[in-house]
């Protein structure tokens, strides 16, 4: 028992501690995890499954429907009529009270009825498809902002990584090269001056790192509260920015622009489609419908409940013509309005073509220029590193100061620092030109 007690001890340690371990994500899986979790997402599918019920909704109005009323009265005072008292003997001029029908009355009654023409319904069925289609095109959209939002949060998160791994392998160089220097002040060859500015040198990078490591927190957050990860949660970031560099193809750059791989390009469009089911809707409602019923009822009259019961049946069939006639001009009001949907509709897609124009051609400019300054800021690296080693050499042979290795140092750090700003832009360009070509 005692054995049984400590397993599951064990058991339940382990569970809890695999609950709180640090999960790895790579950008698709960041993206993966985000879509999978993300309320925006998931109200765009609560939206999708409310116009199915639309749909239901709207077909129902064309299908029979039956309903049953089943009713009792009981006339503690039955109605009186008058009527000329000289139908039973009174004198001319005068009236006698009669009272009509029984004490207690049952009534039970079927009615049935079907919409059997209604141009107007057919309308309605099909604007509630395309409404259906309207909120999938939104979930698209919805899917494609989450994926955004994911990849400009995991992005800095990535530049900062990079940054910390530079910063780090500076600090080895430069505490190797103070060590190498003490030894330099120790047998006299070199100034204390020397290996204090080694000292400050060390001291502000490891200050950056510091500042580096409280921003890496906050980027981190940022990247769970789009990705509707536990925020008390760690996470850990597995892609880096040489994995994710990808060329842009030459049809990115040169085709022509397809303004329909934009879902709000073709949300726009879908709610066109709208608005031209509406003015169909508008104008059918001009048209005549026909409607078909039919009623069985039964009732039951007696003064006595129990006994002598007259049951009377009823049953009646029919079918209704309704002619819209005049509407004092509410239906003219109502089309031209719908028309002027369709014309305003209209003018933002004319707007918004403008505007992904304007997207792609900065976006494809932003990417060149983006690519033509890594290959510069690989040159100016290599040469910083030249310059460092050089400086390096020429120190260790007691030709040089510690203040232009201290400087080449500074020089090469800053170098290091731009190549990474440069590749995140350029990563950066590339995802902005994918986002504009709706990608």
């Amino acid at each position: 028992m005692r054995n049984n007690f400590i397993l599951l001890l064990l058991l339940t340690f382990s569970l809890t501690a695999s609950a709180q371990s640090p999960k790895s994500f790579s950008l698709d899986e960041a993206i993966t995890y985000a879509l999978s979790n993300s309320l925006s997402i998931k109200n765009a599918q609560i939206g999708i499954a409310d116009a199915n019920e639309q749909i239901k909704e709207n077909k129902a109005l064309g299908l029979p429907t039956v309903s049953a009323t089943l009713g009792y009265n009981h006339y503690l005072k039955l109605p009186v009529s008058l009527v000329p008292a000289e139908f039973f003997g009174g004198q001319a001029g005068e009236f006698a009270e009669l009272a009509f029908g029984t004490k207690n009355n049952i009534s039970a009654a079927v009615d049935v009825q079907s919409l059997l023409f209604d141009w107007s319904y057919l309308t309605a069925l099909k604007a509630a498809r395309a409404y259906r289609s309207y909120s999938e095109e939104e979930k698209v959209m919805t899917e494609a902002d989450v994926k955004n939002q994911v990849r400009s949060a995991y992005l800095p998160s990535l530049i900062i990584d990079e940054s910390k791994k530079t910063l780090e392998k500076n600090i080895a160089n430069v505490k190797n090269l103070r060590f190498e220097t003490s030894e330099l002040y120790k047998a006299g060859f070199v100034e204390q001056l020397d290996v204090d500015r080694l000292d400050l040198t060390i001291a502000n990078l490891e200050t950056q790192l510091g500042n580096l490591d409280r921003q890496k927190q906050l980027v981190y957050n940022t990247l769970k509260l789009v990705m509707n990860y536990p925020i008390d949660q760690e996470i850990i970031i597995s892609d880096n920015l040489d994995k994710l560099l990808v060329e842009a193809s030459v049809n990115d750059l040169e085709a022509d622009i397809n303004y329909s791989s934009r879902p709000e390009y073709r949300l726009a469009n879908m709610g066109k489609k709208l608005n031209l089911l509406n003015i169909d809707y508008v104008k059918s409602t001009y048209y005549p419908n026909l409607v078909g019923f039919g009623q069985y009822s039964q009732s039951g009259q007696s003064d006595d409940f129990f006994n002598n019961n007259i049951w009377i049946d009823v049953a009646v069939v029919g079918v209704q013509m309704n002619v819209p006639l005049y509407s004092g001009g509410g239906k003219k009001a109502k089309l031209q309005r719908a028309q002027l949907d369709l014309a305003r509709t209209e003018n933002q897609m004319r707007s918004l073509e403008r505007v992904i124009w304007l997207e792609v051609g900065n976006a494809r400019i932003a990417y060149k220029n983006a690519r033509v300054n890594v290959a510069e800021q690989e040159k100016n690296l290599a040469l910083a590193q030249r310059i460092y080693d050089t400086t390096q050499i020429k120190y260790k042979e007691g030709v040089g100061s510690s203040l232009e290795i201290t400087q080449a140092e500074q020089a090469l750090f800053q170098s290091q620092q731009n190549i990474i700003q440069a590749r995140y832009e350029l990563l950066l360009a590339k995802i902005d030109l994918d986002k504009a070509l709706g990608k």
